[in-house]
This record gives C-alpha cells, structure tokens and sequence, in this order.
C-alpha cells in the first residue's frame, strides 16, 4: 500500500489531563486513490489528516508513505484547507506562481506552468485580477489551481468546500474529481457532509468521537458521474447514516 498507517494514536496534555484525540487508528491508502475521512467535530479526522500529512506527531503507531516513515512534512505533497491561503497583493497567476519560486525553472516556465493550472480551473480570463476581486468559489480554484502547479504526490484537502454555497460547492465537487481522474494523484478528503463523502470518494472512512476512531470503511461502488438523487447513491448515504447512529458495534473496524 502507498500510504500504511498502523496502531496510531494521538494524545495531548489539557488542563493537565490526558485526551484522546486519535486511538489505534489503522487505514491503508492505495496510490491513486480518493479516500474521504467523513464524521462530525471532535471524531478526529482532521488530527488524523495532519499525521498523515507530517504536521501532528503521533504519540504511538507508525505512518508510513511509499514505504517511509512520516516524520516531518513532505514538499512533494500539498494541503488545501478552507480560508484558500491566498496572498491579497498577489495576482491569481503570481499566487499560482507561488510554490514554483523556490525551483529550478525559469520565470517563463514558471508562468506556462501557472498558465496551464489556471486554464484547467477555468480562469483564463482572471489571471490579472487580485484574490479580492473573486467570489469564494473563483478563489478555492486559485487554490486548487496552485496545489496542482507544483505536481504533488498527495493532495490533503480539510473541509475545502465546506464555506461556499450549495451550488458552488457542488460545482467544485465535479471540478475536483475533474481533476483527479485526469491527473490521478491520492486524495485525502476531510468532509462532515455525508453526501459530499458519497458523491467524491472511492472508499468513506467513517470516524466516531471521545475517543477519535474508524467505526467503518465503505466502499462506494458507483461509477463516475454519480446521480446524488439516484436510488443506489440515496442508499449508500443512508446505509452511512445508520452507521452513525449505531451505538453498539464491534470496537474492531469492520468494512462494507
């Protein structure tokens, strides 16, 4: 597996107390991959994004990419979170740019670069305008858009739709798996949204609080192009629904 997480744990000290944040979290990723860590505030799905991606230190356990041990955070992986990050006085192709400035290339490479990353988000046409002068959406696709220019191995994404509008975050969703299956990098996707998890990933990790844990794994076993109004899409997001509201169930993770 490309990405082997085993027995991780994450604990910290609060008001001289120990808590839980993540308790023996097992999960294997495979390359090339959209997995999405589905659960509501507190079950611990953004401190185990952070492991992954090198940002939290796990207190026991081993998280392991491409057959290396995470100690620190990679430069070849890339982490879109929800405030897009963008620098104000940089246009949208200089805050493309950004993470190509301390490579190699020249500057005309550098802005065929962008060009091409701004182009596949559909701003063409905004290259010269300033974060400012973008709604919400326009600017989560500058931020996409500078993610993708640096060629990542891993995209880590927490919540980054999570404050745009119904109709610009479901235009996303199809702009993000756009991408992926053209470039087909491993995605990690932190979502509380049952039918976000459903419409994006290839398997849901489905996550319960106090302490943070895997409840289950689900395969979705829909194609591409997913009907969110279609009877198997409605079932498999009321099959995950039900897996919340279980409140016995073997502690052991068990998939579906």
């Amino acid at each position: 597996m490309y990405i082997d997480i085993k027995n991780v744990s994450v604990e910290f000290q609060q008001n001289k107390q120990k808590f839980t944040a993540l308790n023996n979290v097992s999960l294997s990723i495979s390359e090339g991959e959209f997995v999405c860590l589905l659960g509501q505030s507190g079950c611990g799905k953004t401190t185990l994004l952070n492991a992954i991606a090198g940002f939290e230190k796990i207190s026991s356990g081993s998280i392991k990419i491409g057959g290396h041990e995470v100690k620190k955070p990679d430069a070849q992986n890339t982490f879109l979170f929800q405030n897009y990050g963008l620098l104000p006085w940089r246009t949208v192709q200089h805050n493309v740019e950004l993470g190509l400035e301390n490579r190699k290339i020249s500057k005309d490479e550098r802005a065929a670069i962008a060009d091409k990353f701004i182009n596949l988000v559909g701003l063409n046409d905004f290259k010269k305008s300033h974060p400012s002068q973008l709604s919400g959406g326009m600017q989560q696709r500058v931020a996409i858009a500078r993610a993708l220019a640096v060629d990542p191995k891993i995209l880590f994404m927490d919540e980054p739709f999570g404050a745009l509008d119904v109709i610009t975050r479901a235009g996303l969703q199809d702009e993000i798996i756009r991408i992926w299956q053209k470039y087909k990098k491993t995605v990690i996707f932190v979502t509380h949204d049952i039918d976000e998890a459903v419409y994006l990933a290839d398997r849901v990790v489905i996550m319960a609080p106090n302490p943070g844990r895997i409840k289950a794994i689900k395969t979705i076993n829909l194609g591409r192009g997913r009907d969110r109004t279609g009877k198997e899409f409605q079932s498999i997001r009321d099959n995950i629904l039900e897996i919340f509201e279980m409140k016995n169930y073997n502690e052991t993770e068990y998939y579906l």
